[in-house]
């Protein structure tokens, strides 16, 4: 483990999802970037191996400030059909699920065939104090998209709802083990729920079809965290103000991630439900990219501020740092929290 200047203290991000005030500027990410994970470190991957990327992982989150670092329990992913990518990707290609046929003769994963050494390994590598946050290659609704596509998703929801039921039910009764078998490693301090559920003025489906079909399954996959006394939390991008409760009050997640200017400023959002849910990142990635570094000081500055009475509050991103995020705006965000210390 390489020595880094900032020493992490896990405890520090629980009280932020406990609501509570810490006592130094916690900083959250979901996840950063190759060139942002080597600068941060001070030294590019030891070789092309699984194990030497995440070390790199763990050594950048370290060496940026964070108290835990972000990964993938194991490769444990749905097999979907391709997807023509630039920059956006589209939700109608790749769909391997159409009708009865293709969902019986479809080969589902099994989350207990694959290897999640990677967590006793890290484990072991990380300095004391660091835990690791454990996400998933997409949630229930992400993956069932992919599965079907979107459009062809609102189709069967009219036509053939019972199968629909029972794609999600496949989807969400797997991710449930693959968390399962997560959150028993004791390396393991968080566990993210990332599944994007809506455009910028509306969810993906009804919230209707939300409560029936997606979120029970996140629910339990909440208890089942809670029952090991770990905290869990969301990762969706797009409207929310519709389901907050359901988020907040239902399904019981400890802290909310992924915010837009121009859906839910995070300045907006804690105001209105920091005292029910802890609030993560923020910083609009557009933002990042466009503004100043001192702008972009000042507004990290002022969400400080603005937590500094009640706390519930970690800074960082949007979303996520992509390669076209300037790696001197990114630290412009992250040293206002440093300084702090």
């Amino acid at each position: 483990m390489t020595r880094h200047p900032y020493q992490p203290d896990f405890n520090e991000l629980l009280r932020v999802l406990d609501r509570k005030k810490p006592s130094r500027p916690v900083l959250f990410e979901l996840f950063m970037n190759p060139t942002v994970y080597e600068l941060l470190s001070g030294h590019k991957q030891d070789d092309e191996s699984e194990d030497a990327y995440f070390r790199l992982v763990v050594d950048a989150f370290c060496a940026g400030g964070y108290d835990y670092a972000t990964v993938y329990a194991s490769n444990f992913a749905f097999k979907a059909g391709e997807r023509h990518t630039e920059q956006t990707v589209s939700l109608n290609e790749g769909f391997v699920i159409t009708d009865e046929k293709s969902f019986d003769e479809y080969e589902w994963s099994n989350p207990e065939d694959f290897d999640y050494s990677r967590l006793e390994k890290l484990g072991k590598y990380m300095p004391d104090g660091m835990k690791l946050m454990v996400m998933s290659s997409g949630g229930v609704l992400e993956n069932t998209i992919a599965l079907i596509g979107y459009e062809n998703l609102c189709y069967m929801l009219l036509d053939e709802p019972e199968l629909a039921k029972r794609i999600f039910d496949e989807v969400g009764s797997r991710l449930l083990k693959y968390y399962q078998i997560a959150v028993e490693h004791d390396s393991v301090g968080v566990i993210m729920l990332n599944d994007d559920w809506g455009f910028n003025t509306q969810t993906f489906l009804s919230p209707d079809d939300m409560r029936q079909l997606v979120f029970p399954w996140h629910k339990k996959i909440v208890e089942l965290v809670h029952s090991h006394n770990k905290p869990a939390v969301l990762h969706s991008c797009g409207y929310m103000t519709e389901i907050a409760d359901d988020i907040i009050d239902v399904m019981k997640f400890n802290g909310k991630h992924s915010y837009e200017d121009k859906i839910h400023p995070v300045e907006e959002s804690y105001q209105r439900w920091g005292e029910r849910i802890a609030i993560l990142g923020g910083i609009d990635v557009d933002f990042l990219i466009r503004s100043s570094p001192e702008d972009i000081r000042k507004r990290a500055a002022g969400m400080l501020e603005l937590s500094q009475e009640h706390g519930s509050y970690a800074l960082g991103s949007g979303n996520s740092i992509p390669e076209y995020v300037p790696f001197e705006c990114y630290r412009a965000m992250t040293s206002v929290a440093l300084e702090r210390r």
